[in-house]
């Protein structure tokens, strides 16, 4: 693992080049496990999402409770949300804001709690897919989700390159969607919607990259000490930008693989 040009590494007294060594070693222990557990804590949000989204949507009770089902004249379904439908569409961003701005002042336990019942939230807000699609298509399109993201992640990680400027990029690309898409809301534009998707999986895509490089720089940068509250914080929030890019280029990838249900 190349750490810099850090004169530890390359100068100094008979046996620092050991101790260095020794360092380095210990450093790339250390971002592996680490790395690990930001990983396995995203796995398990977005298998607790896809649970409860598959819940709601079999469960003809709770699916009444958060979309009203009818169908277009051309036999498509046409899926709306309720009230709660809503709240549950609204609820993921205040879980984020939350977990954004309160980090420094939430203890490890409640960080972790406030995760998971984000990923809940979003597992009822994502319902309305099994309501939308076909279960085959949906799972198609996660498979490809996974590897396309399995593999950007992996270059991420492993690249020399700084990706700090297209990190910067794609936050702007990221504000400027947003916009587009609200716009899009009161004009109903099928080719700007498009445009949207296609800009939006390059977008998400180069979050992905570009967060993977930063949770390893960050790593590198402080050592979280393993076991420790601030490690623990941590993983968890660098998980939930990794959730929240792998969820977005679901969604978008969905929109040109998903086969609508039609009954």
């Amino acid at each position: 693992m190349a750490l810099g040009p850090d004169t530890r590494y390359t100068t100094g007294a008979p046996g620092w080049g050991r101790t260095a060594t020794a360092d380095a070693a210990a450093v790339d222990a250390g971002l592996r496990s680490y790395m690990l557990r930001v990983y396995n804590w995203m796995a398990s949000g977005l298998l607790l999402t896809g649970i409860v989204a598959y819940v709601v949507a079999s469960t003809p009770a709770l699916m009444n409770m958060f979309w009203s089902v009818g169908f277009a004249a051309n036999g498509m379904r046409v899926v709306n949300p309720t009230l709660l439908g809503w709240a549950a569409m609204l609820s993921p961003l205040a879980f984020v804001l939350v977990l954004s701005f309160g980090i420094n002042k939430m203890s490890k336990s409640t960080v972790q709690i406030l995760f998971w019942a984000f990923a809940a939230a979003m597992g009822a807000s994502m319902s309305n897919i099994f309501l939308r699609y076909t279960g085959q298509s949906i799972a198609t399109t996660f498979f490809v989700t996974s590897a396309m993201f399995a593999g950007i992640s992996l270059y991420g990680y492993t690249t020399k390159a700084d990706l700090t400027k297209l990190g910067s990029f794609m936050m702007m690309g990221l504000i400027g969607i947003i916009i587009a898409s609200l716009v899009n809301m009161f004009l109903q534009s099928g080719a700007m919607a498009f445009a949207i998707s296609v800009i939006g999986v390059v977008v998400f895509v180069g979050l992905t990259a570009y967060d993977t490089q930063r949770i390893k720089a960050d790593y590198i940068a402080y050592s979280y000490a393993e076991g420790t509250e601030e490690a623990g914080k941590r993983s968890v929030m660098d998980a939930l930008a990794l959730y929240l890019n792998f969820v977005n280029l679901f969604q978008l990838l969905l929109s040109f693989m998903g086969q609508r249900q039609s009954n």
